[in-house]
């Protein structure tokens, strides 16, 4: 239990760490953001508790297959805000797209050879 508290407390402390420099320099706050550190994370927790390199390298590919969907958000997002729609409303409909092509994403995998 220790341990996971431990993970959570690292995994937090980063997204916080994030959060700050964007509120200071947003630039730089971007491109934090934009470093696959969960994922680093991740790998290494996942390394942790099982050592299982294959895992780790389904994790990878995995991951960078989920991503594709998910980068239309970070265009959805500031042209919404930009055209008149509050942060909340931009952001649940973002996530909505998202979402749907996730949906499509893991529906399609499989046809075309992807394990998820």
């Amino acid at each position: 239990m220790l341990y996971f508290f431990v993970k959570a407390v690292i995994s937090g402390l980063l997204v916080a760490l994030v959060s700050e420099v964007a509120r200071r320099a947003p630039g730089w706050g971007g491109l934090l953001a934009s470093l696959p550190l969960t994922s680093l994370l991740a790998m290494v927790w996942l390394w942790q508790d099982t050592g299982d390199e294959q895992r780790i390298a389904d994790l990878a590919a995995s991951t960078f297959w989920f991503f594709l969907p998910s980068m239309p958000l970070f265009l959805a997002l500031p042209f919404l805000i930009k055209h008149g729609l509050s942060f909340w409303l931009a952001l649940v409909l973002a996530v909505a797209g998202t979402l749907a092509l996730y949906s499509l994403a893991f529906w399609a995998a499989p046809r075309v050879g992807i394990r998820a």
